[in-house]
């Protein structure tokens, strides 16, 4: 098979993987055992993100950062999500896939975990709002929240796993086998969005939860989010112990950080790098920049924008009052919904994304996803409505299990862009940086969402533009802007 070289023009019809019959017949195995190691891996990434979610509209109240004004919950709450993770990991995401291309996949994932890790405990430990977003990176204590770092900040700034373990799985698996493992991926991600909100629902505020467990504790009182936060903090603690212990590394000739260092910015050249052809080494960021990277890289920057607005209004709507605009549900009852999707998406993923692209291609099931969206928004006001008029019964959550469903189909799509970015790649040596710069948009995409999202959303209730429902309005209108992106993509992907 030719070289391709950063130059190539390729017509962007041209498919990546074989034609159909070659697909059914990968020429290696699949490797399944370091695959379930890196499932493994990648739960500790929406087990932090996603504990928060249940209990963050009542975090932001009881902080009094909004002073009793229920309409600016919606923006505290978008600030924080946003900050603690995608602001500051859309400053290091780039450097750290890139970095994994000469260091070693395995160094970057062991930082990425330990991030993760302290700054959840961090979190938990914050009594402030401020506390919880922005204190001093170096300045930790244990007990004295006015010197607690700025939590999931260092979770992001620290971590760039999401684009390593995606190259890692590229290089272990067959092209022909890859949409079988793509499959897999979001089993991680729905356990981590069931468990994360169960846990993060259950376990806040233990002692008036658990009054004879854990009633006496006055830590837990004074703390009364750090229980959820330390469980999923603790689980990347142990995922930690278990990357150091059982991942392979799947760089070929890895260099050492202390190498990498004495030599400065420059990777050292030993004879055996040096022989290497262009075609195997790591290109630099400015020959990434062809067509086919950036039509892949900007679709996945849509469909994060989307699906990250989505996540970030729906518990905020779930927990508003309905006079409000919301449902007014409590923290466990938001839980059980996050929860239900999460086991519902990963069941729905494992047993028909494979089928489905077999059947329809990667275009179609994208574009396919990306039309899902308009349900989804739409259903926000609809619930409102009907719990207005009927009360939060049976109607309503028939509606909202409406919307869960819906939402699947847009999680099919990311299976898809994934397909499409690691085809993407100009060599399979620079699939680290390939996967970091479609993260890196991604992580802006996360970044902006959240804040404006529920920052619209408190603007809408404030002023009440559009009879309070603007904000359902403009993410109707994103959702149609990225269906037009995904008719962009080929209708298969391209052939490395």
């Amino acid at each position: 098979m030719p070289t391709r070289t950063h130059n190539d023009d390729y017509d962007e019809e041209t498919p990546l993987l074989p034609p159909e019959p070659a697909l059914k017949k990968p020429s290696k195995p699949v490797p399944w055992g370091q695959i379930w190691i890196l499932l493994v891996l990648q739960l500790a990434e929406p087990l932090t993100a996603q504990v928060i979610y249940p209990f963050t509209p009542e975090l932001v109240r009881n902080l009094g950062i909004t002073h009793g004004d229920e309409s600016r919950v919606g923006y505290y709450v978008g600030l924080m999500v946003s900050i603690h993770i995608f602001a500051t990991q859309a400053l290091t995401v780039l450097h750290w896939s890139r970095l994994s291309d000469i260091v070693g996949r395995k160094p970057i994932i062991l930082t990425g975990l330990f991030g993760l890790s302290l700054s959840m405990y961090s979190f938990g430990l914050s009594t402030t709002y401020w506390g919880a977003v922005l204190r001093h990176v170096l300045r930790i204590s244990y007990f004295h929240p006015s010197l607690t770092p700025p939590s999931r900040s260092l979770n992001g700034a620290l971590n760039g796993n999401i684009g390593v373990i995606k190259s890692i799985l590229a290089e272990i698996t067959d092209p022909a086998s890859l949409p079988q493992v793509y499959a897999y991926m979001p089993i991680s991600w729905s356990a981590g969005g069931a468990l994360g909100p169960t846990i993060g629902g259950s376990l806040s505020r233990p002692a008036d939860r658990f009054p004879n467990t854990f009633g006496n504790s006055g830590f837990l009182k004074k703390y009364p989010y750090f229980l959820p936060c330390a469980v999923a903090a603790t689980f990347s603690a142990f995922a930690w112990v278990f990357t150091l212990s059982f991942l392979q590394e799947t760089v070929p000739s890895p260099i050492t950080f202390r190498s990498l260092l004495k030599n400065g910015s420059r990777a050292p050249q030993s004879s055996s790098v040096s022989e290497l052809d262009d075609a195997e080494k790591p290109y630099p960021l400015r020959r990434l920049m062809t067509r086919r990277v950036l039509v892949s890289v900007i679709n996945y920057g849509t469909l994060s924008l989307v699906d990250i607005a989505y996540r970030a209004i729906q518990p905020l709507f779930f927990s508003t009052p309905i006079d409000s605009g919301g449902l007014g549900l409590a923290p466990p009852a938001i839980g059980k919904i996050l929860a239900s999707f999460g086991i519902l998406n990963g069941v729905f993923q494992v047993t028909c994304f494979a089928r489905a692209h077999a059947l329809w291609g990667t275009k179609k099931i994208f574009v396919g996803g990306m039309l899902c969206a308009i349900p989804m928004f739409a259903l926000f006001p609809v619930m409102n409505a009907l719990a207005r008029a009927h009360g939060v019964g049976l109607v309503v959550y028939l509606a909202v299990a409406l919307q869960v469903v819906s939402s699947l189909g847009l999680s099919l799509a990311y299976g898809c862009i994934f397909l499409y970015i690691s085809a993407a790649s100009p060599n399979r040596a620079s699939l680290g940086a390939t996967n970091g710069l479609a993260q890196l948009l991604v992580s802006i995409m996360r970044a902006i969402g959240p804040a404006a999202t529920a920052s619209l959303f408190s603007l809408s209730l404030a002023e009440g533009y559009l009879g309070g429902e603007m904000v359902y309005v403009v993410l109707l209108a994103i959702s149609l802007v990225s269906v037009a992106f995904g008719t962009t993509l080929p209708r298969e992907v391209w052939h490395m």
